[in-house]
């Protein structure tokens, strides 16, 4: 299962991000393939804290506009929403600790924590903060060769 990061559903949404048709291209890839997918629930989350921002972008999403992209993506049959479940406060204290993690880099050893959990097998992301967690695999689609 490939999972989605925040970063990736902003620029899939945000029609300003110099990365859009790259990353809408390749979620919307993914969310039509039929393949089992993720979304962690603090990406869902952080997604709609940063598109619906007025500091961050001018104009802002409107959270009804936000909620329906998380709807839209709801729709695509493989998605599976990911959060915390068993097992999960040992995967993210292993993690903490072998990354040596504090401070703001908890989120993201929460989202790798998550996905871990869940097995997923690679993280799409353009934070190359995920680098802490050797055991994530994490590639950014938008870099890959032949797009």
């Amino acid at each position: 299962m490939i999972a989605v990061d925040t970063n990736m559903l902003v620029y899939a949404h945000r029609e300003d991000s110099p990365w859009h048709a790259e990353a809408l291209a390749v979620v919307t890839e993914l969310a039509d393939s039929g393949a089992p997918w993720g979304i962690p629930w603090p990406c869902v989350h952080e997604f709609l804290a940063i598109v619906t921002h007025p500091k961050i972008y001018d104009p802002p999403t409107p959270l009804s506009t936000a909620l329906a992209a998380v709807e839209a993506w709801q729709a695509s049959p493989g998605l599976r929403f990911l959060g915390e479940g068993a097992g999960y406060w040992e995967v993210i204290s292993a993690q903490a600790t072998a990354g040596k993690i504090k401070g703001p880099k908890i989120h993201d050893a929460r989202i790798a924590a998550i996905c871990l959990n869940h097995r997923v097998k690679k993280l799409w992301t353009a934070d190359r903060d995920f680098s802490s967690f050797p055991e994530m695999a994490c590639e950014n689609p938008l870099v890959r060769k032949g797009r």
